[in-house]
């Protein structure tokens, strides 16, 4: 891509971010996008706070929720790379305790994968349990599981982030997020805008979130239905703009969610694909067996058949159902991806929390920059091979 249509595409990306907060229809938006490992968008509109409060500025920290599994899936893999952690080995292997209520046969792949059979809460967790560490890991220590380990698939929104944390805590003597820094965030630059749990320094830079339709979404699901019985039971733990602007969430490690800037979590896609500045996070060996369809069917959570990779949701409608794109978004509409196809990564976070039908803007942006690009099938990488793959359509899933 030429400094010219780079230009082009920033600049087109600028102006659909402001029409979109000039509308009333956002708040504040970050986007940021690379090719080929060269960074192609990073935009922003709007304000980091309250209407007349400061703007938003590309360095400004949005919490985004499940968008940072995929942060909690790099990382994992970063670690496999090294041999401190192995896919198909049991979890129980690094947290013994995990072993409870026949969960020793749950391994790595199956928590990566959903397919563990621990999505659920206890009814009663409260959101200050949920900020402490040994409090929740001790709860899914003691869940039983749902299903046999393997035998179906189903979203662990908040579980995901403990078990994989905890296994991390147990191989590194590292928290996830100081984990996460050294392995990912130091190498790639971004240490001070990639996070689990903020550090309080930071807390003056992250923007508030606002409420759009999405906690109203939320209420509106069944009772009955799985995602809001078992995976949020009740409104303390549910991924609201309240929830996260609580202080002593933000300062929480929970690795099922992520505090970050569109670029860093951007660039941290561009390293999966291929070097950034030098930097490349796995092999095309391993990212071929993460990105990969690991599983495919309906999801037990979320009522839907998805597509999933290890850690990765594939070919979400943000992604053009392509499911040789992955990454993960989160509630209210914040994602992160990368497409194999296009050599592309992209980020869009953002402050108000939208849902159902209203959740567009990723989509819309993501468009806007692809239709920007070379066709997929004539473009070329930096070492001259051709890209290409299969394409498939996918529903959205929770986050």
């Amino acid at each position: 891509m030429g400094r010219r249509m780079v230009v082009d595409v920033q600049t087109r990306v600028s102006g659909l971010l402001a029409e979109l907060v000039d509308s009333g229809r956002e708040t504040g938006l970050q986007a940021a996008a690379y090719l080929d490992g060269v960074p192609i968008v990073d935009a922003c509109a709007g304000a980091a706070g309250p209407p007349g409060g400061g703007p938003l500025g590309p360095g400004s920290l949005i919490h985004s929720f499940s968008t940072g599994k995929g942060f909690t899936a790099t990382l994992v893999h970063v670690l496999a790379e090294r041999g401190l952690i192995g896919y198909d080995t049991p979890v129980c292997d690094y947290w013994p305790e995990f072993a409870a209520h026949g969960k020793d046969r749950i391994t790595v792949r199956h928590v990566l994968t959903h397919t563990a059979g621990v999505p659920q809460l206890p009814a009663g967790v409260t959101a200050a349990e949920l900020c402490d560490w040994d409090t929740m890991c001790a709860l899914v220590a003691g869940q039983e599981p749902l299903w046999e380990p393997g035998t179906a698939t189903g979203y662990h929104g908040w579980t995901f982030g403990w078990i994989l944390g905890e296994a991390v805590r147990r191989v590194t003597g590292l928290t996830p997020g100081q984990a996460l820094r050294r392995y990912v965030g130091e190498p790639l630059g971004v240490s001070g805008e990639l996070h689990f749990g903020l550090p309080a320094s930071a807390l003056d830079r992250t923007a508030p979130l606002v409420e759009g339709n999405w906690a109203a979404w939320l209420a509106s699901l069944p009772a009955s239905a799985p995602f809001r019985r078992l995976v949020v039971p009740n409104p303390e733990v549910w991924t609201t703009a309240e929830l996260a602007n609580r202080r002593a969430y933000l300062l929480a490690d929970l690795p099922a969610c992520g505090t970050t800037t569109a670029r860093a979590a951007a660039r941290m896609y561009a390293a999966l694909l291929g070097e950034v500045d030098g930097v490349r996070l796995l092999t095309p060996e391993r990212l071929e067996a993460a990105a990969g369809v690991a599983v495919d069917g309906r999801d037990r959570m979320l009522l839907g058949r998805y597509a999933k990779g290890l850690g990765y949701f594939l070919g979400l409608p943000e992604m053009a159902g392509e499911v040789t794109a992955f990454g993960h978004h989160g509630s209210g509409g914040s994602i992160a991806f990368a497409d194999r196809r296009r050599g592309l990564a992209f980020a869009l976070t953002r402050t108000r929390l939208v849902g159902g039908a209203a959740d567009t803007t990723a989509r819309l942006v993501a468009d806007e920059i692809r239709s920007l690009l070379p066709a997929p099938g004539s473009r070329r990488t930096p070492a001259g091979r051709r890209r290409g793959g299969p394409s498939s359509d996918r529903g959205p899933s929770g986050g």
